[in-house]
């Protein structure tokens, strides 16, 4: 049921996008139909964050749904780009679900694992396309539905452990700030560099810093990550 959802919540934010360059509305629109598309994932795919283990296990109740709602919004636009024409930006989110991935193999999560090997190929397909063709855009419509995806599995692995929010955090989120920090610096394919080599870096350290240092360093992130909401050129949504 769950892939179900999935692909009923990217249909629907294709839709929204594709309505709101026709009518050329404002964003509200893209965001009601993210809104849309997470509702369906939480009612339909039974998917939401009921609880919240840190130490101690803090049960969330009634704010349960509108927490999970919350953070699938704000990770679905993390890649709030408008238009790029080079198509090796998603790089960022392809290393992304390549953790996301290996993630899933450790923890036996076989959703995550087949839904994130598919979408890692997919952009894969995507990159070599767009490297051979140059007829590659990247919009909207195409970051907002990868970003959506990785939300789901974001959600899915926090609901296995809640330190796995250190994936989309620090291999998505903190290379695209970088990104969009350094862009106007630096020529376009050096900063796509930079970037994928953080996510890259980030994603190891995973894998080598304790759980409990892993927390410090997620406090901090998203703590610069709502600051950096206050200004136009580096907020998500």
């Amino acid at each position: 049921m769950l892939y179900f959802a999935l692909f009923i919540g990217v249909v629907l934010i294709v839709i929204m996008n594709k309505l709101t360059h026709a009518f050329k509305s404002s964003s509200t629109l893209g965001l009601l139909g993210q809104i849309s598309a997470s509702l369906v994932i939480i009612m339909v795919g039974n998917l939401e964050v009921s609880y919240i283990s840190l130490g101690k296990h803090f049960e969330l109740g009634y704010l349960a749904v509108p927490f999970t709602l919350l953070l699938l919004v704000c990770f679905t636009n993390v890649m709030n780009i408008e238009k790029v024409q080079n198509p090796s930006i998603l790089l960022l989110p392809f290393v992304s679900l390549v953790f996301f991935s290996i993630a899933a193999f450790f923890i036996g999560h076989p959703f995550v694992l087949i839904t994130g090997i598919c979408s890692s190929l997919t952009l894969m397909f995507i990159l070599l396309y767009g490297y051979f063709t140059g007829k590659v855009f990247v919009g909207r419509m195409l970051t907002t539905s990868i970003g959506f995806i990785i939300a789901v599995l974001s959600i899915s692995l926090i609901e296995t452990s809640i330190v796995t929010i250190y994936i989309p955090l620090f291999t998505l989120a903190l290379p695209f700030t970088l990104y969009y920090l350094i862009q106007d610096k630096i020529t376009n394919v050096q900063s796509i560099t930079v970037s994928f080599l953080t996510a890259i870096l980030f994603g190891l350290l995973m894998y080598i810093v304790p759980f409990n240092t892993i927390w410090y360093f997620i406090v901090g992130l998203t703590s610069i990550l709502v600051i950096t909401q206050f200004s136009r050129k580096y907020r998500f949504i």
